[in-house]
């Protein structure tokens, strides 16, 4: 049977992250993508223009379409901006998701600084969206945001507070390092069993990070949808991102922070 992701997130018109993003990831992974489009953006490599909120009630409808005719084998959630969305999508999949595994990437700030999501909207997200992911994918900032901390500035610091994540209903967190200082980008996987895994990269001098997060939340769900076990789903995903990271400034897109390299195993 084909593995069939579905990603529920915003679009984002120059292609370098969010629903694209995502698109590109399934497919440069093997993986059926479908997407149920959350807001619309106008946005570039220097930064979002303007946001464009779809109707609660579509994003309801969409979700409705896509489950009750494609055999989803895992959700990655992205960018949810308004409290009447997350809400949509919370009781979309209490619907219809079942035991399929979710990534939840609580997209906050873009790349360029730009603000993504209101200030009312965090904490629904924390109380519907949380204890239904298998996976929450924060980077440090993000993570502070959730738990309502200055952001940390050590790993010791950085696992602390995704144990703080679990604390309030996640199932497990990949705590994302790409915000920090160093040599080496380190990312924490935790989980609610006390388990804890340090997966480290060497850093990458480029400015093409753009949809650096959206990627690898959606190379973990294409993963997941290809039936891998959680921590070798992130295995491959951070084997994956690393690589387009590195390939990045292979392409050369836009005047800002460009995007990573999605094919860099195929446009050779």
């Amino acid at each position: 049977m084909t593995p069939i992701a579905v990603t529920i997130a915003g679009s984002d018109s120059s292609g370098g992250a969010g629903i694209q993003a995502d698109l590109k990831t399934f497919a440069a992974l093997r993986v059926y993508g479908a997407s149920v489009i959350t807001a619309l953006t106008a946005q570039n490599t220097r930064g979002v223009q303007a946001i464009h909120d779809v109707p609660a009630d579509f994003v309801a409808a969409q979700i409705d379409s896509v489950f009750s005719d494609l055999a989803v084998g895992a959700v990655k959630i992205g960018m949810l901006s308004q409290v009447a969305t997350i809400e949509a999508v919370a009781g979309g999949l209490a619907r219809h998701a079942g035991s399929i595994p979710i990534v939840l990437d609580p997209v906050m700030v873009a790349t360029s600084g730009d603000r993504l999501i209101s200030e009312t909207a965090v904490d629904a997200l924390r109380r519907h969206l949380l204890p239904l992911a298998d996976l929450v994918t924060p980077n440090l900032p993000e993570t502070a945001t959730l738990i309502g901390e200055p952001t940390a500035e050590t790993e010791n610091g950085a696992v602390a507070q995704g144990r703080r994540l679990l604390a309030i209903g996640a199932r497990a967190v990949l705590v994302k390092g790409g915000h920090g200082e160093g040599e080496e980008s380190v990312d924490h996987l935790m989980g609610s069993d006390g388990t804890l895994r340090r997966f480290a990269a060497p850093r990458t001098r480029t400015r093409n990070t753009h949809g650096t997060g959206c990627t690898l939340s959606s190379a973990v769900a294409a993963g997941l949808a290809r039936g891998l076990p959680m921590v070798e789903a992130v295995t491959q995903a951070k084997r994956y991102v690393s690589a387009a990271i590195a390939g990045a400034d292979g392409v050369t897109v836009g005047q800002g922070h460009g995007p990573v390299h999605h094919f860099h195993a195929l446009w050779v």
